[in-house]
């Protein structure tokens, strides 16, 4: 998809890129009243299929959790990151950590008031200041100044999901080479997540979505994520896990724990989208495993979106889904930056308006 897109291109994009942020923030959502409950106490309350619609949690229904609020600062991130190519100084990892700073100013404020213009439009968004129990070790680590690297990561022992579940929008970087993909979002994991399996399994899960936006199918997209993953230091547990999810296709996945690693919750939500005999089967598979149910759905959802672009998703859940407006906005000026960035800021010209939505 590099070069000049043709319409038909251009329309498959969207459709992509709005799948993978709706469909995140989809799964999310209805997995967020599962989280800590284990499948027993999920049939328990649910029923014997487990939960198959929506239900209210955090007091309405269609609440997103932390993970769609990281997930739309991620996106954000990559646009003023492209924006500031301009200016001749370039360093994502960088412009993502400033993205997911202003998000950790909205757990710790009452509201948009005191924002600075240079924050941009996202960080003004009012409903995204309600705290949705923000997963600890990242909220902590995001609060420093300083940025994590993998040669110096925060909380190296933290091998959880969290900093995968944010990295889907590094995989719709579809211009991009997928071991480039798998290094921006390992170098970016590392700025909460220091344990080589967290990082490794952002870095998986960003090419996955990466292969998917480019049209692979699902197998192939994991294996291109294998390949990419190989070459780092510590990446046999996520290999492994994919390998398996890959060869035990027409097994029912292994339910999850609340401590369970990023190996396997990505390898949990590859064998949901395998398996789904369609989008709400295949979410409500994940989000009944159990453990931080909210998780594998988002990272579900984001799969199944790259893979069948937005139409594909259940519209009565789309309806009552928080922050819609927001993620379909944000979803349309990601796609309109990476294909036709150029005709709104350039060495000759440069939109007011575009520069006041994602300042440099």
């Amino acid at each position: 998809m590099a070069g000049a897109w043709g319409r038909a291109e251009l329309q498959d994009f969207r459709s992509r890129v709005r799948g993978v942020v709706l469909g995140s923030a989809v799964g999310d959502a209805l997995g967020a009243p599962l989280d800590g409950l284990t499948p027993a106490e999920i049939v328990a309350a649910h029923g014997p299929q487990g939960l198959a619609a929506p239900v209210p949690a955090y007091g309405r229904l269609g609440a997103v959790t932390d993970v769609t609020q990281l997930s739309l600062f991620t996106v954000d991130g990559l646009i003023r990151a492209q924006v500031r190519r301009d200016t001749g100084v370039w360093h994502p990892p960088s412009d993502l950590h400033r993205a997911w700073r202003r998000w950790a100013v909205t757990q710790d404020d009452w509201g948009p008031d005191e924002r600075r213009d240079d924050d941009g439009w996202l960080a003004r968004e009012e409903w995204l200041y309600t705290r949705r129990d923000p997963h600890g070790p990242t909220l902590l680590a995001l609060r420093a100044r300083t940025m994590g690297t993998p040669a110096e990561p925060r909380n190296p022992r933290e091998r959880g999901p969290h900093a995968a579940a944010r990295s889907a929008a590094f995989g719709l970087l579809v211009g991009w080479e997928p071991r480039l993909v798998a290094q921006l979002a390992v170098e970016c994991a590392a700025q909460t997540h220091g344990h080589p399996t967290a990082c490794l399994a952002a870095g998986a899960y960003a090419v996955t979505v990466h292969g998917l936006a480019r049209g692979d199918e699902l197998p192939q997209a994991v294996r291109t994520a294998i390949g990419a993953v190989e070459p780092w230091p510590g990446h046999q547990e996520v290999v492994k896990a994919l390998e398996a999810a890959l060869a035990g296709a027409e097994e029912p996945p292994h339910p999850l724990g609340a401590d369970a690693g990023a190996d396997e919750v990505l390898a949990a939500a590859v064998r949901c989208a395998l398996d789904g005999e369609d989008v709400r089967h295949a979410l409500c598979l994940a989000v009944n495993l159990g453990g931080r149910a909210s998780v594998t759905g988002a990272l579900t959802g984001g799969l199944l979106g790259a893979l069948h672009g937005e139409t594909a998703l259940p519209p009565a859940w789309l309806a009552e889904l928080e922050g819609r407006p927001t993620l379909v906005v944000l979803a349309d000026d990601f796609a309109v930056e990476m294909t036709q960035g150029p005709a709104l800021h350039g060495p000759t010209y440069a939109s007011p308006g575009w520069l006041a939505r994602y300042p440099r």
